[in-house]
Order: structure tokens, then C-alpha cells, then sequence
């Protein structure tokens, strides 16, 4: 199953290479973004992240030489070529399958990025419950023959193609076996406000809908756009991580870190508790609030025996536990039977 319960959203902390290339670093990201939260109003413990996800390329068949030679002076290089730069922040696949057994000790899902049909190959696919396909790879057909042999559930982002990519893998990934998921996606970091195309979340839904979970992967800034593409339908939200956006690379700066991780989990998860029904009813957890804010027939003025009552006579006054604006045939050209002060609910037993 792809979660346990179907109308949860499917929370993704994607780790990629924000661990530097350390393991430790890695667990320890891990550890601070399995947590939970509470409901501020019942106490109840609400659920975390669903996934952790981390990237794995193999050099191999990575880059062409010259990019792989060239000179990588900048401040977040570990290398002094691009190559040996791109070669220090990598986990081995032994280090994958490490975190993989970390990550699934805790009851949360692990997904790996795999870049290349070797990086298939070489990964031990027991240790996976999801094959991420990144953007820049949605029409790199070998990678999509092979991940489609291995029969594992996919997810596509959409963030450096168009629609006919998107089908043309579609086409290549589903087997019939496996299920296929599509993030909405810009691949841009930190992404533009105005070219985030949230609207594309709908268009995915009234296209592939029927087939495949809609879900949108972040890189923004902040978590305000996830929680927006929730509200939108997104059934998946991918959101990068890191310990600390100070850290040495790349793709720290754009990350979130484990308390704004944190927030964003429990502002989904709230979130999805307030969703509700297509339906407009009023709920029992109201009642007692009708019974003292709502307003009832009351007098204007004080009522002696024998008066017939008139609409002159009554104006509507809380409490709201007696008769409505609705109930007026029952009480106007009624006698009353006994004095009424003024400003009192009036009720049929003081009538006749």
C-alpha cells in the first residue's frame, strides 16, 4: 500500500545529498525529522513524515569527462573538480542500505533517487519501497526501462518537462504492476513565486487523476506553497531537508530545516483534519454555542395579563434556547396569562 491510511497526505523529507556525503550526518537529519506533533485542542499525537528520500549516482555514468575535469572553485565544493566534488558528498550503496534499514526501523517508507540503470542495477531494490525518478531524467529511457523492470512503485517529478515527456515515460514506467505517482515540479532553486504554477496540480488531477496520485514537490522558500498545494489537491508533498542551511552545499540554502519540517508536517496534518465533507451542515459540537449565543423571541417592554401581543411588542434576544424569528405565528395575537417583565425570553406557557 502506498500509506496506510488514504486520506493522509503523503509527506516526503527529501534528504538527497544534504548529508555531505557523511552517514552520521545522515542519521542525524533522520532522527530530528521523525517526530511528532500534538493537537493543540484534544492532545492527540498527530502522524510525521511518511518518507525519507535520499539520491544516489553512480560516477560512472554521471558526466562526460570534461565536466567531470573541470575546476570547481566554488565555496561549497569538496572537491577541486567538479568530478571529485560530485564523488565526496555520495553514500555508498552499502551506506544506502544502511539508511534504508535506519529509516524502515522506524516505520517510515525509503525512497531512493536512482540516476542511472547501473545505480538500479548495483542497489539491493529490497531495501527501496519507492524508485524516485528526477526531473532532469524523465526522458532518459534507458533509466525508464530498467526501473520499470523492476516492478517497484514510481514517482515522476515534472520539473524540466512538458506533457508529452510526461506521457512518453508514463508509456515506459507503468507495467500494470506497479503504481506511478507524478509531482508537479519547478526546477529551479530557490523557485520563483510566479512561476510556481500551482494550477498545474489540477490539470495533472483532470488528466491522470483516475490513474495515478498527484502530488507537488517544493522548492521554495518557507511552507506556506506545500500547505497551499494540499489545499489544491496534492495527495504527495516533497519538501528538501537539511540539518542547517549554513552547511557546506549546494542545496542547503534552499532546504528546510527539521523544525520548519516540523511545522510544515503538523500544518498538513491539521489540515487534513479540518478538510471535512462536501457537505453544509451544522455540527452537534456547536450546540452549546447556539444554546448561548443565538438569539430567541424576548419582550421589548414588560407585558401585563391580558395583553395581546404584537410585533411591536418583541425583539429577538440571546439566549438561543427558546423560540425562533420562525415560531412568531405561535406567539403573535397570543393573550398573555401572566405579567412579563421586560427583556425576558417568551415562551408558550405564559400564553394562551
Amino acid at each position: 500500500m502506498f500509506r496506510k491510511n488514504p486520506d493522509e497526505v503523503y509527506i516526503i523529507a527529501e534528504i538527497g545529498q544534504n548529508h555531505n556525503g557523511d552517514i552520521n550526518i545522515c542519521k542525524k537529519l533522520i532522527d530530528q525529522l521523525i517526530v511528532y506533533s500534538y493537537d493543540e485542542i484534544t492532545g492527540d499525537r498527530l502522524n510525521t513524515i511518511n518518507a525519507i528520500k535520499l539520491t544516489k549516482r553512480d560516477m560512472t555514468e554521471e558526466l562526460t569527462d570534461e565536466q567531470m575535469n573541470r575546476p570547481y572553485n566554488s565555496k561549497h565544493s569538496f572537491g577541486e573538480t567538479y568530478g571529485e566534488h560530485r564523488e565526496f558528498v555520495e553514500l555508498s550503496y552499502e551506506d544506502h542500505c544502511e539508511i534504508s534499514d535506519y529509516v524502515r526501523s522506524k516505520g517510515i517508507d525509503f525512497i531512493d533517487t536512482l540516476c542511472s540503470p547501473k545505480c538500479v542495477d548495483l542497489v539491493d531494490m529490497t531495501t527501496i519501497d519507492k524508485i524516485k525518478i528526477a526531473s532532469r531524467d524523465l526522458t532518459n529511457i534507458p533509466l525508464l526501462k530498467r526501473v520499470a523492470e523492476t516492478g517497484i512503485d514510481v514517482i515522476v517529478s515534472t520539473g524540466m518537462s512538458g506533457l508529452d515527456e510526461l506521457v512518453d515515460a508514463l508509456n515506459i514506467l507503468d507495467t500494470g504492476e506497479n503504481e506511478i505517482s507524478i509531482l508537479h515540479c519547478l526546477s529551479q532553486y530557490p523557485a520563483q513565486y510566479d512561476k510556481l504554477n500551482l494550477l498545474s496540480i489540477q490539470d495533472l488531477k483532470n488528466r491522470f487523476g483516475g490513474l495515478h496520485k498527484i502530488g507537488y514537490s517544493d522548492h521554495s522558500l518557507g511552507n506556506h506553497i506545500p500547505l497551499a498545494a494540499v489545499a489544491m489537491g496534492a495527495e504527495i508533498i516533497e519538501k528538501h531537508v537539511t540539518l542547517d542551511r549554513n552547511m557546506k552545499g549546494t542545496d542547503q540554502a534552499g532546504s528546510s530545516e527539521p523544525q520548519e519540517m516540523k511545522e510544515l508536517v503538523h500544518n498538513i496534518r491539521t489540515f487534513e483534519m479540518s478538510r471535512g465533507r462536501l457537505e453544509t451542515f451544522k455540527d452537534e459540537t456547536t450546540n452549546l454555542a447556539s444554546e448561548k449565543l443565538e438569539r430567541s423571541l424576548a419582550t421589548n417592554k414588560e407585558l401585563k395579563k391580558g395583553t395581546i401581543i404584537t410585533s411591536d411588542d418583541i425583539h429577538m434576544l440571546s439566549p438561543g434556547d427558546g423560540l425562533k424569528w420562525s415560531d412568531l405565528d405561535r406567539v403573535i395575537g397570543k393573550e398573555v396569562i401572566s405579567d412579563i417583565s421586560s427583556h425576558t425570553l417568551i415562551n408558550e406557557e405564559q400564553l394562551k
